[in-house]
């Protein structure tokens, strides 16, 4: 899983080891999904004060992406 700044700097570094990152750029929004020849990245909200005290980020949106990274991956969620 990862946050806004690691989403934006990660597929650029995919893209130049040698991956298949999809074009156009696939956009940071919590519970993105994008799979890059068979490995799956989750866009995930900081759990910073700022997002769930405001409730941009609620702990329904982070157990929702955590059990679908979860499932994604074989595990039980």
């Amino acid at each position: 899983m990862l946050g806004a700044f690691g989403w934006q700097a990660a597929l650029p570094a995919f893209a130049e080891a040698g991956w298949t990152v999809p074009r156009p750029r696939p956009a940071f929004a919590h519970g993105a999904r994008v799979t890059l020849d068979g490995l799956d990245l989750f866009g995930c909200f900081h759990v910073s004060q700022r997002n769930t005290f405001t409730g941009r980020l609620t702990p329904q949106m982070l157990r929702d992406v955590l059990r679908t990274a979860a499932r994604t991956a074989g595990l039980a969620a």
